[in-house]
């Protein structure tokens, strides 16, 4: 009999697990493999989509964590509200907080390789550099450049007052995000990211802010029921995740980008 209950117990589990991956989301005409421009542009454009959706098998000297972009770019950058990059090309250059400098969009996706991605970033004029950036402006292509537009990209909500219940997140998370994530936070290599320890974002990313996590949360997950949590339920699961170890960021570490001949340029 117990033996019986343990092999329902794995039934269970496995349904729910692929559950989580056969959910459904919501399908975009954003990017269409065959309608890209043709020749060397439409080709940049479909590098920098698979640079998104599977970085671990584009730049795998440029990953450390066990993570793709398209982790925290749903739909490779599709997405509203799950880190749309429609709109974002037109943004940049920029004034960035982070660095107190006039960044690049080059210069904001290395901040993702380093953070997120606990990695390198691409040379700027690599194949991979610029993929990304062809395939941002051309997600981005509808979006007239410097006119007011509403972000779709916006996942940062107002926090409440109070400090999370990690109790009750631990309690939440293990209910809603660990079959996807594990009881570990180290996910399921290739399907669902880590969420802390040594192959998670370390703690200079974006999503180890606890503003950041919690509108993501509250907007996308858990994958087959997104916008089931309510706000203090997203809190709550956020100060339980971000309570847990990951990497740190080495900010002394130098980078360095290969130099090109003149006539490359």
């Amino acid at each position: 009999m117990l033996r019986l209950r343990i092999s329902l117990l794995w039934v269970i589990a496995a349904a729910a697990l692929a559950a989580c991956a056969s959910a459904p989301r919501p399908s975009s005409p954003l990017y269409d493999p065959h309608a890209l421009p043709s020749g060397p542009l439409g080709a940049s454009i479909a590098l920098g989509h698979d640079a998104i959706a599977a970085t671990q098998r584009v730049a795998p000297h440029d990953v450390t964590a066990d993570m793709n972009c398209a982790a925290c770019h749903l739909g490779a950058g599709t997405q509203p509200r799950g880190g749309s990059f429609v709109g974002v090309y037109g943004r940049f250059p920029q004034w960035s907080k982070r660095s107190r400098r006039v960044i690049t969009l080059q210069d904001r996706i290395a901040e993702c390789f380093l953070y997120s991605m606990n990695g390198k970033p691409p040379a700027y004029t690599s194949k991979i550099m610029v993929g990304v950036v062809a395939y941002i402006a051309y997600l981005s292509r509808n979006v007239p450049t410097g006119a007011s537009q509403p972000r779709s990209d916006g996942y940062i909500v107002p926090l409440p007052t109070s400090s999370p219940d990690l109790a009750g997140g631990h309690a939440l998370y293990m209910q809603k995000c660990s079959v996807c994530h594990q009881t570990s936070g180290a996910g399921v290599h290739g399907t669902f990211p880590p969420l802390w320890g040594p192959t998670s974002f370390n703690n200079g990313a974006g999503m180890a802010h606890i503003d950041r996590m919690t509108g993501f949360v509250l907007y996308n997950m858990p994958q087959n029921a997104p916008g089931s949590l309510s706000l203090q339920q997203a809190y709550d699961i956020a100060g339980w995740v971000l309570s847990h170890q990951r990497p740190h960021f080495i900010r002394s570490r130098l980078i360095s980008q290969p130099p090109e001949p003149a006539k490359f340029f």
